[in-house]
């Protein structure tokens, strides 16, 4: 048995208590849930960052391809100004992230 099912088989020996690192049964069933459907929005939002990164890369093609440059920096600006706006200073490294993402896909 490889050391990844070993750690699967300790994981699903435990407890809901010990998996969640919750001190009662009813806060352990609360966090499970919880990290149920945060793990329901990481899959969508993983899906909605590629099919941005579909939609990008239509637009840098047709950029490139009528003679302009793949990167339009006002419009980059533009993007991390609103993150920031709405997700404070945090939100302005997530712009950048799917920014680098986004680029050169062409």
């Amino acid at each position: 048995m490889n050391s990844t099912a070993v750690a699967a088989n300790k994981l699903a020996e435990k407890t809901p208590t010990e998996k969640t690192g919750a001190h009662t049964d009813e806060a352990a069933e609360l966090i499970a849930g919880a990290r149920e459907r945060i793990d329901s929005l990481d899959d969508r939002i993983i899906g909605l960052v590629q099919e941005r990164m579909a939609v990008s890369a239509v637009i840098q093609e047709a950029r490139v391809t009528s003679g302009g440059r793949r990167v339009n920096l006002s419009r980059e600006m533009e993007i991390l100004g609103q993150y920031r706006d709405a997700l404070g200073k945090p939100g302005t490294s997530l712009a950048m992230t799917l920014l680098e993402l986004c680029r050169g896909r062409v």
